[in-house]
């Protein structure tokens, strides 16, 4: 798949600007979306020591205290890419801590970037609403340490399927982005250095009492970041008309979930005319290089032992 900067239905001005919004809480889709992928945490038989929540103010907040009981001895770092959510969460966490349970998690730490790879990456309904998914992966790429995975999610191409036939009926403008189908995010993940990128979906159904209810949990979920968006303020004429529109049939939205898991696999050291290899890359290659061979040596002498009682 050829590699580009931006997804082509995706204003990155816009995308900017609503990184910047400041939001009240984390919408309910998303807290109910992030508890769904902490079931998929099952399957991974690995507990990390360390791990870091990506986005965690719109991406889950409630749900954040839930993960983190999952592994209580495992250091947490939080990163916000949005000034006034890191805002947000910097208050939160100076919330009174006298809680014991709280006590033996220890305190996340809300930071800018990664400075040690952790063992677990974790990023909730974010990646849809980047101006650069693809440099986003690598980012968490290199945040990861070797053998450290990646759990994400996000909207996937049949999201808003019903609002999206409205508008194209009447003529307006897309009232969302596109977003990007699953296999496609496993292109991405492979060229960005990831190994057995697993993806599923699901899709969730939502129903609403009243337009004005509909309209409401669009506007926390997101903006439209479409570049051929209408690009002006809507009128109150228009705005009747898109109620009116919507009250003629169920008051319903559906919603394609991504989740998807990868994990860093050990760098490959080519050799060429000129090779140029990270010192973080070389450390963690001699250290697995390391264990091999004690697990080599350990296998020989064991056979040895096996064959000196034959």
């Amino acid at each position: 798949m050829p590699q580009q900067a931006t997804p082509p239905t995706v204003d990155p001005l816009a995308a900017a600007h609503w990184q910047q919004l400041p939001a009240s809480a984390s919408p309910w889709l998303h807290e109910e979306v992030a508890r769904r992928m902490q079931a998929r945490l099952d399957w991974i038989k690995s507990k990390p020591a360390s791990w870091a929540h990506w986005a965690p103010w719109r991406g889950g907040w409630q749900s954040h205290a839930v993960l983190a009981d999952r592994y209580p001895q495992a250091s947490c770092i939080l990163l916000e890419p949005s000034a006034s959510a890191a805002a947000q969460v910097r208050q939160a966490l100076h919330s009174p801590w006298w809680k014991p349970k709280t006590w033996r998690q220890g305190k996340p730490r809300l930071v800018s970037r990664i400075d040690s790879p952790v063992q677990m990456l974790w990023s909730n309904m974010a990646l849809h609403m980047s101006a650069d998914p693809q440099g986003l992966i690598q980012q968490w790429h290199q945040g990861l340490a070797v053998d450290g995975f990646l759990m994400f999610s996000c909207l996937g191409p049949d999201t808003l399927t019903e609002l999206r036939t409205l508008y194209r009926e009447r003529g307006w403008p897309a009232p969302a982005h596109e977003f990007t189908d699953m296999h496609d995010w496993g292109d991405m993940l492979v060229s960005a250095g990831f190994a057995d990128p697993v993806m599923d979906m699901e899709r969730i159904t939502l129903s609403f009492a009243t337009p004005e209810r509909l309209l409401q949990e669009l506007r926390e979920l997101g903006r439209n970041l479409h570049p051929a968006r209408f690009p002006a303020l809507r009128g109150r004429r228009w705005r009747q008309q898109l109620r009116d529109a919507l009250s003629g049939g169920p008051l319903q939205l559906t919603f394609e979930i991504i989740y998807g898991h990868a994990v860093k696999p050990a760098p490959r050291l080519t050799v060429a005319a000129h090779s140029e290899i990270s010192l973080a890359d070389m450390r963690q290659a001699l250290v697995k290089g390391r264990t091999a061979l004690r697990g080599a040596d350990a296998a020989a002498l064991s056979l040895g032992k096996e064959a000196g009682h034959e």
